[in-house]
């Protein structure tokens, strides 16, 4: 799996949990509705961390929170 991948997985998965919509994050977090719909829908080879940080304040959890998955393990990623 790639990063990106991953990345888009642990969102969905975030967004899911909680029951948020990408619209309800938006607004709580100011990244733009077309970033997070371009980060799910792997339209980004990389994310910023400045926009994955932007995204854990919207979603009320820390950097290392949103990464603590195994999604992220080593193991799982491709080089």
């Amino acid at each position: 799996m790639k990063l990106n991948e991953a990345i888009s997985a642990r969102l969905t998965e975030l967004l899911n949990e909680r029951g948020m919509t990408q619209y309800r994050l938006y607004m709580r977090s100011g990244v733009p509705k077309s970033t997070i719909g371009n980060i799910i829908n792997l339209s980004y080879d990389s994310v910023k961390l400045r926009i994955l940080h932007e995204l854990c304040q919207g979603l009320e959890i820390s950097l290392p929170t949103f990464f603590n998955s195994p999604l992220f393990d080593e193991s799982n990623l491709d080089p």
